[in-house]
């Protein structure tokens, strides 16, 4: 890539999603990346960790009193059904302005934007300050070895950012039209009920577990958790599984399991909504006798980043780049913001994220050009 040419950020998107980086492997793409900032002038340090490769660039000189910071990720889910797909999932071939392939909204062309604005922005507009791109390969598993592993290596070695602005696509239907100021917390609870096996003719010589599970669940669904707060909606519990594998229709089963996941707003905490499960649980046990034990997993907690200055400069640049105010949002699932919360202030900004994860993934490829754009005007804006 020539040094004194602008990055097409179209043609990064492409290479990236050429790249099978299905999580945990990296495939090629964190590779590409390092190559193309590197060549910018920005310092390289591959973070891998616990089997997942995770890339640091830094243009500009550590502990900068402004350090602009990227978050995002090149790995993606599964193809799925291979046989479902009308383009090469790993092809991106553009038919009609749409680029195809795995990736393609969730995030590549996030992370392809976010580089190509900020090589061309240090070549164009050296700052006075730091632009870094904190780039993983572990967001769509477990995210133990991803951003995390890169901030705990931030923090290890005098490396930080003072804002930063994770590229997850953030629009439900229009460029432009939502970012992300904060995200609701996710739990999922596991219970397991042990109870008396028996005859289903004769239940009063059982205990029965699903019986109680029953009972547990309606009483977890019976009232909303809550009626939503100033910048949350309501949050949210779902049963997602209740079973035994029983496969005889005459036996009542010695064990049960169900299981509910709950999006919780910033009314509660990860230690809160555990104690009032347990409290249900413990309630269902005595009037039963059935044992309940439960095992909870808290993937994040709820955060917000107030709005204040830096998100007015990002939807400043979006609205001048798009002509739409964007919404202040706290919509949708978990993303790697909620550890990059603990580091700085943060916000998510992205293009239209209608079909990440679904056969067929695509991405506009006027998007890509806009969304380059847009990165490249908040990088302007925030060093002016």
């Amino acid at each position: 890539m020539a040094a004194h040419l602008p990055v097409d950020p179209v043609a990064l998107t492409a290479d990236l999603i050429r790249c099978a980086s299905v999580t945990p492997d990296e495939g090629g793409a964190l590779v590409l990346l390092e190559g193309v900032l590197a060549a910018a002038g920005f310092a390289c340090t591959r973070v891998d960790r616990g089997g997942i490769s995770n890339l640091y660039a830094r243009w500009g000189v550590a502990g900068a009193n402004k350090s602009f910071g990227f978050n995002g990720h090149t790995d993606v889910v599964p193809v799925g059904d291979l046989a479902a797909w009308t383009r090469d999932p790993f092809g991106a071939e553009v038919v009609d302005g749409w680029m195809y392939g795995r990736g393609a909204t969730d995030m590549k062309s996030g992370v392809a934007a976010f580089a190509a604005a900020a090589v061309d922005f240090v070549r164009q507009t050296p700052p006075d300050g730091a632009v870094i791109l904190a780039i993983t390969g572990d967001e769509e598993a477990d995210a133990l070895d991803g951003t995390v592993a890169l901030l705990d290596w931030m923090a290890s070695n005098g490396e930080r950012m003072t804002h930063c602005l994770v590229g997850e696509p953030t629009c439900p239907n229009e460029m432009g039209e939502m970012m992300k100021i904060g995200r609701r917390g996710s739990m999922t609870c596991y219970f397991t009920a042990v109870g008396v096996q028996g005859h289903s003719a004769y239940p009063h010589r059982a205990k029965n577990p699903m019986s109680a599970l029953v009972g547990l669940m309606a009483r977890l669904e019976a009232e909303p958790l809550d009626q939503g707060t100033a910048h949350f909606d309501a949050s949210t519990l779902a049963i997602t599984t209740i079973d035994c594998g029983n496969k005889a229709t005459n036996v009542i089963p010695a064990k049960g399991f169900a299981t509910v996941n709950i999006r919780f707003n910033d009314a509660h905490s990860g230690a809160s909504l555990t104690a009032w499960l347990q409290g249900h649980a413990a309630a269902v046990q005595a009037a039963t006798g059935v044992e309940i034990s439960m095992r909870v997993t808290i993937s994040g907690e709820s955060f917000l980043t107030p709005p204040g200055d830096f998100s007015a400069l990002v939807a400043k640049a979006v609205q001048a780049e798009t002509g739409r105010v964007p919404e202040y949002s706290t919509s949708g699932g978990t993303s790697d913001a909620r550890f990059v919360k603990d580091h700085c202030p943060v916000v998510e900004f992205g293009l239209v994220g209608k079909t990440m994860h679904q056969v067929d993934e695509r991405v506009e490829v006027a998007q890509i050009h806009a969304l380059k754009a847009i990165y490249t005007r908040i990088l302007r804006d925030y060093f002016a």
